[in-house]
């Protein structure tokens, strides 16, 4: 049994594709093949890259969900494979993001969309981490 996901934003009416492909090999000349496509609704999307070298860890992790809970409405974050509530630690890490992980950020209500502009820029200055700076 197989299972792939794929995650789609479109920018002109605000949803999120997720498509969802199902094979499972019954025996050698029996096969079972089916997509599912579900829509999530969202109000803002952003677009953002892990550019520090360490990638995605604890701290940076704490410092996003610790944004993402300020917001009025919920706030995911989205590596193309999955899709996690940013408000949670553990889920934030569970994306695996290394360095140049591309990441999309997704916000409920578009009152949040300054929080959504925060994150964004915080994975943008490489989590403050960066040698330069």
């Amino acid at each position: 049994m197989v299972y792939l996901i794929r995650f789609e934003p479109t920018d002109q009416d605000e949803r999120l594709t997720v498509s969802i492909y199902y094979f499972l090999m019954v025996n050698k000349e029996k096969t079972f093949e089916m997509t599912i496509n579900l829509d999530f609704q969202y109000a803002v999307f952003r677009k953002a890259a892990v550019v520090n070298a360490l990638g995605m860890h604890a701290r940076p992790a704490a410092v996003i969900a610790g944004m993402a809970q300020d917001a009025r409405g919920d706030i995911w974050l989205s590596n193309g494979k999955r899709i996690v509530d940013a408000a949670s630690i553990i889920d934030i890490l569970s994306l695996c993001a290394g360095t140049g992980t591309k990441v999309s950020i997704f916000t409920e209500k578009k009152e949040d969309s300054a929080i959504a502009d925060k994150i964004k820029t915080f994975f943008d200055i490489g989590f403050g981490e960066n040698e330069n700076e």
